[in-house]
C-alpha cells in the first residue's frame, strides 16, 4: 500500500508542477520500459557508452605500439582460495592481451589442495609468479604472501575471479606519464555475468572524496598504489578480512593527497551465486569488518564518532562526530508574511531541536499583512528568537542573508541559513551539522530536503548541469534509492541548496559573504564554490532531514522581469565560475549526461572530454 501511495503522490505532484499532458506522456514512458523492458533503457544506453567510447581494434594496436617515457612495471597481486578455474583462466587471458606490456601478476594461493590446472595456467607467461602456501591464511595474510612476490613501481589490487579490459594498465599507465607525482590511481568498474560481453551496472566514480569514502567503500578495484606507498602502509591486517582494501585504501588517504581517479571502466566485478555483487549481504562478515575500519580511521585522525551500520543500504555506514564544547548557532531564517509556513517551520524548530545553544534570527523583509507583525510580537517574547527589519525593498536574498549574518550574536560560531518554507523533522539536527561542520577541513554541510508528497528535492548540487548548477536525485520516491543509493550516502559535493545551508561563521568573512549581485539564482552554489576554493570541504548530510515546502513565498519565474534577472544572474555566475564548469565538477563523472539530474549516462561518444580529463 505504502508504494502506491508513493506513487499517487508522485503523479499529483507532477500533475500540478507540468499539467495532464506532459503527466500521461512521462507515464506511458515509464510504464513501457518498467513492464516490456526492466532496465532495458539502462543497459540499452550502457551498451552505446562502450560502443562509443571504449578503444577500437586499430586504437589497441596504436595503443601497443606506444612509447612511453615512464614504464614503469605493474605488479598486480591475487590472493588466492579454491579459485574457479574457469574464471581464473579469464584473469589470466585479459592480461595476457594486455596492450602494455610491462607488467607481472603475483598470486599467493591458500587453497586447501593444489590445482593442476590452475598451476598450467600459470605456466603459460615468465610475468606470472604463483606461490602456493599449503595453508589458508585468510585474505589478507595471502594478499601480504602475494604482496612479496611484487617486484613493480606500483601495486594494483585484484581479484581472482574478477577481470579487467585489454587496454586497463596501458591506461594505467598513460595516467602515470601524466602525473608522475601520482601515488593512488583509482577507476571506474562495472559488472559482469556469465559472458564477458554482459556488461552491466557500470559504477561511474566520483573524483576523490574524503567524506564519501568514510561512509562507503565507492573506490574499490581497480586501484593503484605507488610501491613506496604500499611499503609505507606495510600491507594488510587480517583483522579487517573481507574489507581488507577498504582499510589500506583508508590509510592510504592519510598519508598522501596524491589521488588521481581515471574516469572509465577499467575493472569487471563478477557477479556469481556466492559475490557480494549478486547479493549484497553475501558477506556479512565484510562489512562488519568495514565497520572496524572505519572506527579505526577515525581514530588515528584523531576524530570522535560514533559508527553504525545505515540500516538502509549494506556497505553504508553513518558516522556521528562528538560535539564539541556547546558552540552557539544562529539560526538565519528570511520572511515576508506566509505566517502560516513560518509558524510551522519555527514551530518544529522550537518543539523537535535537542540542540540547545542556538538563535533564531527572522528578518523581515517588506511584510505586510497585520498578522505576520502579531506574529512577530508572540515569538519575541521567546528569548531564543529576535527579528530584525531588512531596511531595503525588495527581494535580494544575498542581501538579506548577509544582513541576517551581521545581526546576528557575533559570538555564534556557526550559521544556518534556513527558509521559512521548510519544516524540522530529525530531532538531532544541529549536532549531526555541528559534528560535521566543526572538523577543520568542512566549511559548509548541507541537509536531505523532501517535497511535499516525501520525494527528494535536495540531495547536494552538481554545478555544470544545464551549462549551470542543479539539485541531483529529484523525485525520488521516500526510501527508494537512485543511482548507487547516493541520495542517501554522506558524501562531499561541490554545493548545497541556501534553503537549508549549515556554514561556520568565519566563511562569510572570508569569502566576502554573499555575492549581493546573484539576489535570488545560484547565490547558494556561489557561496559553496567560494568556501571551496578556500580550501574547505562541503558535505551532504542525509541524516538530516527535512520538509521543503518550495517556492510557496516568492513564487516561480513567471513574469518577463523575473526571467530577466534569472538569466542576467545566470550569466553572471557562468562567467564568474567559466573554467570550473569548462573542467567540470569533480563529484559528477564526465561520463553523466549534464542534462539530467539522474546520473544517467551518455549513450553517445564522450571521448574528447575523456582525454581531457587530467
Amino acid at each position: 500500500m505504502s508504494a502506491i501511495k508513493d506513487v499517487f503522490n508522485q503523479l499529483k505532484f507532477y500533475f500540478k508542477k507540468y499539467g495532464f499532458f506532459k503527466t500521461v506522456f512521462k507515464s506511458c514512458i515509464v510504464l513501457f520500459w518498467s513492464i516490456f523492458v526492466p532496465g532495458g533503457r539502462k543497459k540499452y544506453n550502457y551498451k552505446n557508452w562502450i560502443k562509443y567510447n571504449e578503444p577500437t581494434l586499430k586504437e589497441l594496436e596504436e595503443q601497443r605500439k606506444t612509447e612511453f617515457r615512464i614504464k614503469p612495471k605493474i605488479s598486480l597481486i591475487v590472493p588466492m582460495y579454491n579459485t574457479p578455474v574457469d574464471f581464473f583462466g579469464e584473469l589470466v587471458n585479459c592480461l595476457l592481451n594486455q596492450t602494455y606490456s610491462n607488467w607481472e601478476l603475483c598470486l599467493a594461493d591458500g587453497s586447501e589442495n593444489r590445482n593442476e590446472e590452475i598451476e598450467n595456467i600459470c605456466k603459460k607467461d615468465s610475468r606470472i609468479k604463483y606461490k602456493f602456501l599449503n595453508e589458508n591464511k585468510g585474505i589478507s595474510g595471502n594478499s601480504n604472501e602475494a604482496l612479496n612476490l611484487a617486484t613493480g613501481d606500483y601495486i594494483g589490487l585484484l581479484d581472482h575471479d574478477d577481470m579487467i579490459p585489454v587496454f586497463a594498465i596501458y591506461e594505467i599507465v598513460k595516467c602515470i606519464n601524466e602525473n608522475p607525482e601520482v601515488e593512488f590511481i583509482y577507476t571506474d568498474e562495472d559488472k559482469v555475468e556469465g559472458s564477458a560481453k554482459n556488461r552491466f551496472d557500470p559504477h561511474f566514480k566520483p573524483d576523490f572524496a574524503i567524506d564519501t569514502l568514510r561512509t562507503n567503500n565507492y573506490i574499490t578495484h581497480l586501484s593503484v598504489f605507488k610501491k613506496e606507498l604500499m611499503n609505507k602502509l606495510e600491507g594488510f591486517e587480517s583483522k579487517y578480512d573481507g574489507a581488507q582494501d577498504f582499510d589500506i585504501i583508508l590509510r592510504m588517504s592519510e598519508n598522501t593527497k596524491n589521488i588521481i581517479h581515471i574516469p572509465r571502466v577499467l575493472y569487471h566485478w563478477r557477479v556469481h551465486k556466492s559475490s557480494t555483487a549478486k547479493i549484497s549481504d553475501a558477506k556479512p562478515y565484510a562489512y562488519e569488518a568495514g565497520l572496524e575500519a572505519i572506527k579505526d580511521h577515525l581514530k588515528r585522525m584523531s576524530l570522535e564518532a560514533k559508527v553504525e551500520h545505515s540500516g538502509d543500504i549494506w556497505g553504508v555506514y553513518k558516522i556521528t562526530y562528538k560535539v564539541e564544547e556547546n558552540p552557539k548557532v544562529s539560526i538565519v531564517i528570511p520572511n515576508k508574511d506566509a505566517v502560516n509556513l513560518l509558524k510551522q517551520c519555527i514551530e518544529s524548530i522550537l518543539e523537535k531541536t535537542t540542540y540547545n545553544n542556538y538563535e533564531i534570527v527572522i528578518v523581515e523583509n517588506n511584510s505586510e499583512n497585520e498578522e505576520t507583525f502579531e506574529y512577530y510580537k508572540e515569538l519575541e517574547k521567546n528569548e531564543k528568537i529576535k527579528i530584525v527589519r531588512y531596511p531595503e525593498k525588495g527581494f535580494n536574498y544575498s542581501k538579506i542573508i548577509n544582513f541576517g549574518v551581521n545581526n546576528s550574536d557575533t559570538n555564534s560560531e556557526y550559521v544556518l541559513q534556513l527558509n521559512n518554507d521548510t519544516e524540522v523533522i530529525t530531532k538531532n539536527w544541529i549536532e549531526q551539522f555541528i559534528g560535521y561542520c566543526q572538523r577543520e577541513d568542512v566549511g559548509i554541510v548541507g541537509a536531505k530536503l523532501y517535497y511535499e508528497d516525501k520525494t527528494t528535492q535536495h540531495t547536494g548540487i552538481i554545478v555544470g548541469i544545464g551549462g549551470l548548477a542543479a539539485n541531483i536525485l529529484q523525485n525520488v520516491p521516500y526510501k527508494s534509492h537512485g543511482y548507487f543509493g547516493r541520495e542517501n550516502l554522506p558524501q562531499n559535493l561541490s554545493a548545497v541548496t541556501g534553503a537549508c545551508l549549515f556554514a561556520k561563521r568565519k566563511i562569510y568573512e572570508e569569502t566576502g559573504y554573499m555575492d549581493e549581485r546573484l539576489a535570488v539564482a545560484f547565490n547558494d552554489v556561489d557561496f559553496c564554490l567560494k568556501a571551496k576554493e578556500k580550501g574547505y570541504l562541503i558535505v551532504y548530510n542525509p541524516y538530516i532531514e527535512l520538509m521543503h515546502y518550495e517556492s510557496k513565498t516568492r513564487g516561480y519565474e513567471d513574469n518577463m522581469e523575473k526571467k530577466k534577472r534569472f538569466n542576467d544572474e545566470s550569466n553572471l555566475f557562468k562567467e564568474k565560475w567559466k573554467s570550473f564548469i569548462e573542467k567540470g565538477d569533480p563529484y559528477f563523472n564526465i561520463n553523466f549526461r549534464d542534462d539530467s539530474d539522474q546520473y544517467k549516462v551518455y549513450s553517445r561518444k564522450v571521448k574528447n572530454k575523456l582525454e581531457g580529463k587530467k
